[in-house]
């Protein structure tokens, strides 16, 4: 029930194609939520039946969509449930726990 949805759809002969829209897409996402509009990625390739139906041609792929909206209950306050530093980064080395 999102008020709006942004298809993000990339040249698939561009090299930079997928870092260039990962980072629209950040951007977008996180100046959405700074405003308090919600937002999520949906996808990731495989969207080719959106195509025919917004009329994108056969060159680009459709990388994903980002609905936004407001959301239906408060979110994204309080203790979040994450990883320990440790877990998801490494010092140095592959697999050396990041001790900060």
């Amino acid at each position: 029930e999102a008020a709006l949805a942004i298809v993000v759809a990339i040249e698939t002969e561009s090299r930079f194609a997928v870092s260039d829209a990962s980072r629209a897409i950040q951007s977008m996402m996180l100046a959405a939520w700074a405003e308090g509009v919600g937002s999520n990625w949906v996808g990731f390739h495989g969207l080719d039946a959106v195509k025919p139906l917004l009329g994108i041609p056969d060159r680009f792929d459709v990388f994903a969509i980002i609905p936004f909206g407001y959301p239906a209950e408060a979110v994204g306050k309080g203790k979040k449930k994450r990883k320990a530093l440790g877990e998801v980064a490494s010092s140095e080395r592959f697999a050396v726990p990041f001790t900060g």
